[in-house]
């Protein structure tokens, strides 16, 4: 039997062909209706309970050149300097390629193109680090702050068979409850905090599969959850959407755009202009949502 085909959505790609220039800005469809990218999302309650997969890539947000190294499409940005030698820097917006103004475009490519394996190498460290570093930077502690849908919520943490809160009281809106044993770890409060968010975002992510879905023209079979440290989401044709439960830190602007750029594969298994177009159709400022998303915290990226 043959194998599904898979498109994924990156945490730290644009999943555009790779080619010799910048790209031009993605256009909407000119007719697209807005009601579907207008619509409310309802947020969740806040419970007292608590085939051929496309390689992950790295786009620089003033990328000007792109390239395949190692089987990895990487966009990065590239700038003349008064430095003897080519250079690569590897930060947080992704590649960064220096060439004094002697050296061709040519001899800069086959420099990138033998640095090949040290780039990707870099950049997969880079982005593993951020997202490891945002992981670690919440507090998994009563009273801390937890990014849910773009903005905050507080970690309330109950001592089980108690019923005892272990820190000040806090209001009971805005609240991510969690039960756990006495004298309950770190580890064991942030796995805790984890299944409710988890649990959330699954809530939220099939309500808006079922909103997004008719408005495309597509049917979704099944829905899993992701922990994937290198891509948002994924849709096979088969109907088959995964998407990473860390997309609940984020806006619900940003989660819509995942979700229909995964159901717009169910359509167009690529990423053509067609495939844009089907985007543009139901949300016609899709690249600002899908700009904001490259710039989040997270430190995932979109295919």
């Amino acid at each position: 039997m043959r194998a599904p085909l898979q498109f994924v959505l990156d945490f730290f790609t644009g999943g555009d062909p790779v080619v010799t220039s910048a790209p031009p800005p993605a256009q909407a469809s000119s007719h697209a209706p807005t009601s579907g990218a207008d619509a409310t999302a309802r947020v969740p309650t806040l419970s007292t309970e608590a085939a051929l997969p496309a390689a992950a890539g790295f786009v620089h947000p003033a990328a000007n050149r792109h390239a395949q190294l190692q089987g990895v499409s990487v966009s990065f940005r590239f700038e003349r300097s008064r430095r003897r030698s080519i250079g690569f820097l590897v930060g947080a917006d992704g590649l960064v390629v220096r060439a004094p103004n002697w050296v061709t475009l040519r001899e800069v490519d086959a420099a990138v193109q033998e640095k090949s394996a040290w780039i990707v190498a870099k950049l997969q460290q880079f982005k593993e680090r951020q997202t490891e570093q945002f992981q670690k930077a919440i507090e998994w502690r009563h009273g801390a702050e937890v990014p849910f849908l773009g903005r905050t919520v507080q970690l309330c943490v109950l001592e089980r068979g108690v019923g005892r809160v272990l820190g000040q009281d806090l209001s009971p809106e805005h609240v991510l409850p969690v039960t756990v044993p006495p004298n309950a770890s770190v580890t064991q409060v942030r796995d805790a905090a984890q299944v409710w968010l988890k649990k959330q975002a699954k809530l939220l992510f099939e309500e808006r599969l079922r909103h997004f879905a008719p408005l495309l023209g597509v049917r979704w079979q099944k829905l899993s959850l992701s922990s994937a440290s290198t891509r948002w989401g994924s849709a096979r044709n088969d109907g088959h959407i995964r998407l990473n439960w860390r997309l609940i830190h984020l806006p619900i602007s940003q989660i819509d755009y995942v979700v229909v750029h995964e159901l717009a594969h169910l359509r167009e298994m690529n990423h053509s202009p067609r495939f844009w177009e089907t985007v543009g159709e139901v949300m016609p400022d899709y690249a600002q949502r899908r700009k904001a998303l490259r710039q989040s915290p997270v430190g995932l990226a979109d295919d």
